[in-house]
């Protein structure tokens, strides 16, 4: 009798456990999708060109993957053990960098003197300044990432460094993305933006404990 009701708690607990695991990843997919389509739709993107709505469409990616990276290194996506959480990890950062290439690199085609201003903090408009500082952080991330083991960075010194990176990153990122009146539609973006900084916290505090624990 007792084994029963054992082996029936523990299928209650795995059923439970497999709807939420689902019902994580479907809200994932709405946070990003949602703004993703909404940007599709905008009647903003109708006269463009390809160079120019691929180029935006890759800021938006590049936003979600923001909300990506800390959830996988915090170990909230379920079904993903610590060592592929890690790849995945790896991989999704690899994604931003190529998909900031593409958003920077598309505006630089579609308009080069836009770009320049930016790049030289010269723009009238306040939001690509922070683009631009977001832009440098994460390919000082990469860069860092890269020549980890040469230089022989301790793991403290590591997680440190990144983490100052990630808050510039994400802090200039979702200020640029805010200050933009563009083809993301406002709630939508607000709302994924909102997700970024409430997932990045998560994780912020999860490794600030860490390392006085640690210590």
């Amino acid at each position: 009798m007792l084994s029963n009701r054992v082996r029936a708690t523990r299928k209650a607990f795995v059923w439970k456990s497999k709807v939420s695991g689902i019902l994580i990843w479907v809200a994932l997919f709405t946070a990003i999708g949602v703004p993703l389509a909404f940007a599709g739709a905008s009647p903003l993107l109708a006269w463009r060109d390809a160079i120019y709505i691929t180029a935006c469409f890759a800021g938006v990616i590049s936003l979600g993957l923001l909300l990506v990276q800390p959830l996988l290194i915090g170990g909230y996506l379920p079904g993903l053990h610590l060592h592929q959480a890690r790849q995945a990890h790896r991989w999704i950062g690899a994604a931003l960098v190529i998909a900031v290439v593409v958003h920077v690199g598309g505006l630089w085609i579609t308009s080069p003197p836009d770009v320049i201003d930016a790049l030289l903090f010269s723009s009238p408009t306040p939001f690509s300044n922070w683009g631009v500082i977001a832009m440098w952080a994460i390919c000082a991330t990469a860069v860092l990432a890269l020549l980890r083991r040469r230089l022989q960075l301790r793991p403290r010194s590591w997680r440190i460094a990144h983490s100052l990176l990630v808050v510039v990153i994400v802090i200039g990122t979702v200020v640029h993305a805010i200050l933009i009146e563009g083809t993301m539609e406002t709630f939508s973006k607000v709302a994924l933006c909102g997700f970024v900084i409430a997932a990045t916290v998560m994780v912020m505090l999860k490794i600030i404990a860490g390392l006085k624990f640690k210590a």
